[in-house]
């Protein structure tokens, strides 16, 4: 029974996005035809059409000419105005997350570490690189650089968890992140960590952060997977 208050199309859509949760259809998965959703419906393909439209402006689905309509992976909004950890992150967003840690060595710095920590290539740092996941999924591909006479004591069981925690544990106050965010196509090794099946540009983010003092105590290189985030940004006048 429809409801007449309702137009048809959006109670079409609305038992599509039902019926895609309860097959728990995910990103890139096809639906049926539009002729098949008609006759499963019973209505005419003329209003599944308009329902698949208004679900393709919602960003739930999207379609490849020639071959089909699939599901679109919700994205993470991400604000960019609000400094906050990944593991902070993703807890306000009721997600489970972890981090896989690829790599975690003592080293001295690269030039662009050394530029952007004010250290010398005689100190020492920190290389981790950090695959932050969220629900089993991965997200986000990230290298940091941090002064070793900052973090002593930091440990490849620290980085598993919240790298900001432990630093406000040790009584450190961070302030500030300045980043700058560019297009780029991912490498092999990328598109494998995030699972990325097509080459296609991603967001990445070239950041250092600071404490109250000016202290630069980060120094990171974050890639964001295409289909699982997206950037919000509010301003006023």
């Amino acid at each position: 029974m429809w409801n007449k208050s309702l137009p048809l199309y959006k109670q079409i859509a609305n038992n599509i996005k039902q019926d895609i949760e309860k097959e728990k259809l995910s990103d890139g998965d096809a639906i049926p035809s539009e002729t098949k959703l008609a006759e499963t419906y019973g209505v005419s393909r003329v209003t599944v059409r308009e329902a698949i439209k208004q679900l393709v402006e919602e960003e739930v689905l999207y379609r490849i000419q020639g071959s089909g309509t699939y599901i679109r992976q919700q994205k993470i909004e991400h604000d960019i105005m609000k400094l906050q950890g990944f593991t902070e992150e993703m807890s306000n967003l009721d997600n489970n997350p972890s981090n896989e840690i690829l790599e975690f060595q003592l080293m001295h710095p690269p030039e662009d570490a050394q530029h952007w920590l004010k250290i010398g290539a005689k100190e020492k740092v920190y290389y981790v690189k950090r695959l932050r996941i969220a629900d089993g999924e991965p997200l986000i591909l990230e290298e940091s650089y941090l002064p070793v006479e900052l973090f002593p004591d930091l440990s490849i069981d620290v980085m598993k968890r919240s790298k900001y925690a432990y630093i406000g544990s040790k009584g450190y106050h961070i302030d500030t992140r300045y980043g700058e965010l560019i297009p780029k196509m991912p490498t092999g090794e990328i598109r494998t960590y995030l699972n990325i099946e097509a080459a296609e540009p991603l967001l990445h983010m070239l950041a250092y952060s600071t404490f109250k003092d000016g202290t630069v105590f980060e120094y990171s290189k974050v890639y964001y997977h295409p289909h699982k985030y997206s950037f919000k940004v509010a301003s006023s006048r």
